[in-house]
């Protein structure tokens, strides 16, 4: 059988995938119909659960270097400055949480170190390579790709489609993407230079009369651009003239001027949810298995989580257990329909005019999302997200429990004077070995408060950063 693993579509997701796999040294190729690389900001909020998810494929300090938090706000009101506001508040970091906050960087620099961190494996994107159809059988996937004009007959052990909400993946396997698109609501996006501007801060500029009605100037990271957005009336091609409009009309200045338009497009609410995350040896991750509207920043992350929920769960059936590959869409569609339901509800509150639409709470930032049994009432309970927190290890140095989850690997815990080898060991077990030896105690009871562990508590973390059940 194929060991290869065919990913289509190299944004955000397909990029996390492949670099996934390709650190569990399982053969990957991620292919794009692109010509070349998205130079947009689009998902340019990283939510703190992502965050961590980059802690563990070794790109955080990349990403924390090049991007900024949330700025804040200046409000103008018929041209007048009337207040400062921050979408959320900043929050220290504990034990538990290490990154509480969200972090601010355009999509394109995200795609960028995450491609150079893939290539530290040995594997580049494919530009300029469209996949045109495939067939499967119950040994494998036969994928047709084209490049330059020239096919090319590809045999894969899966295929992954993460080529967005147009995705040919889906379209080709028949699954329905319901939802709906309302054409009467559009938004111009758009990435530009504002020199007048202090680009330490955003901006938001709106009517007296109509205070949410307005436009958005957000600072990025890396240069002196900022990410323009605002309601779009009439037929208008998207353009520079375009926005530079919007701007004399809202902000009250002559002297704001915009230039060096590097991205625009015009946005509808497309919200949307595959039908099914998988058939056969197929399966959809990220837009191609749900569409957001921007509100709430949710749409990528929840892209770079499905990826890391299936890389593993690949790898293990690469391995011989395919038993895992059905939890993939049980866990990954449930968490995609409660984050569409919180972004749609935003967008709502946004047209509504509601102020409360600008600010962001705990709900957004995805580190409640759980795998957990409905019915499971505990306070940490298998399904949950496996918090940081210090500990000792076999040496009895200080080190962090995230430095232990790091890696392709899953990881047992246990706590207090129970533990095998002692008070202060631990040991790492990989997918299908038995679970036993000497484990992770806490320093200064840190591992108990996160996880709320009696003595003697064992705890089996997922490669994902998720507790599973000790059997």
């Amino acid at each position: 059988m194929a060991q290869l693993v065919l990913v289509a579509g190299a944004g955000p997701t397909g990029l996390t995938l492949a670099l996934d796999l390709a650190r569990r040294d399982i053969p990957v190729r991620i292919v794009d119909k692109a010509a070349t690389f998205f130079a947009g900001s689009r998902g340019d909020g990283i939510q703190p659960r992502t965050l961590e998810v980059f802690d563990d494929l070794g790109v955080l300090d990349a990403v924390l270097a090049a991007g900024m938090p949330t700025p804040v706000m200046r409000v103008h009101l018929g041209g007048e400055f009337v207040t400062e506001r921050r979408m959320s508040e900043p929050v220290e970091p504990t034990p538990a949480v290490p990154y509480p906050n969200l972090w601010v960087l355009g999509q394109s620099r995200t795609e960028a170190i995450l491609r150079e961190r893939l290539a530290e494996f040995g594997v580049h994107v494919e530009l300029d390579t469209a996949l045109t159809g495939f067939t499967q059988d119950d040994d494998g996937v036969t994928v047709t790709l084209e490049h330059d004009g020239t096919p090319e007959t590809v045999r894969a052990a899966y295929l992954i489609g993460a080529d967005g909400g147009k995705s040919t993946v889906r379209k080709t396997l028949g699954i329905p993407f319901e939802g709906s698109t309302d054409e009467s609501l559009r938004m111009l996006l758009g990435d530009v230079r504002a020199d007048a501007l202090d680009h330490e801060f955003g901006y938001w500029f709106a009517a007296a009369d109509e205070p949410m009605r307005g436009i958005a100037l957000s600072p990025l990271p890396g240069g002196r651009q900022f990410q323009f957005a605002a309601p779009l009336t009439g037929d208008a091609e998207p353009s520079l003239e375009l926005l530079q409009e919007y701007v004399d009309r809202y902000c009250g200045r002559d002297d704001v001027t915009l230039t060096d338009l590097t991205w625009v497009t015009v946005w509808r609410p497309n919200i949307r949810l595959a039908q099914r995350f998988r058939d056969g040896r197929a399966f959809l991750a990220g837009d191609a298995a749900h569409a957001h509207p921007p509100t709430g920043g949710q749409g990528m992350n929840t892209g770079i989580q499905d990826a890391y929920n299936l890389g593993w769960k690949l790898a293990a059936a690469l391995a011989g257990d395919d038993t895992l590959l059905d939890s993939y869409e049980a866990e990954r569609r449930t968490v995609a329909a409660k984050v569409l339901g919180l972004s749609s509800e935003l967008l709502d509150k946004l047209v509504d005019g509601d102020e409360d639409a600008m600010e962001r709470g705990a709900e957004t930032q995805q580190l409640d999302i759980s795998y957990r049994d409905p019915a499971e009432r505990g306070w940490f309970a298998v399904g949950d997200r496996a918090p940081d927190a210090p500990v000792k290890d076999e040496h009895g140095r200080p080190v962090r429990l995230f430095d232990l989850f790091r890696g392709p690997h899953a990881t047992v815990l246990s706590f207090g004077a129970q533990a095998e080898a002692g008070p202060h060991a631990y040991a790492v077990v990989r997918p299908g070995d038995q679970v036993s030896g000497p484990h992770v105690v806490d320093v200064d009871g840190h591992a108990y408060a996160a996880y709320a562990a009696a003595e003697g508590t064992r705890v089996f973390v997922r490669p994902d950063g998720y507790v599973g059940a000790l059997s």
